[in-house]
């Protein structure tokens, strides 16, 4: 495998973890989706987009 092929594999491993810490603690994981969108992605599979004021830090 190349670096970049490495690399990308880290990247999806590391996300796979992600959503298996967030199962295994009832939380979500946050990401930007393909459309450069910031969502929040739940256990169960359900995916809600993030709007401009929850991103503020109140």
């Amino acid at each position: 495998m190349t670096r970049v092929q490495d690399l990308h594999k880290l990247i999806k491993l590391t996300g796979d973890r992600a959503k298996l810490d967030a199962k295994a603690n009832g939380t979500y994981i946050v990401y930007k989706n393909a459309t450069g969108q910031m969502v929040k992605e739940y256990a169960t599979g359900e995916i809600i987009p993030i709007t401009g004021s929850d991103l503020a830090n109140e």
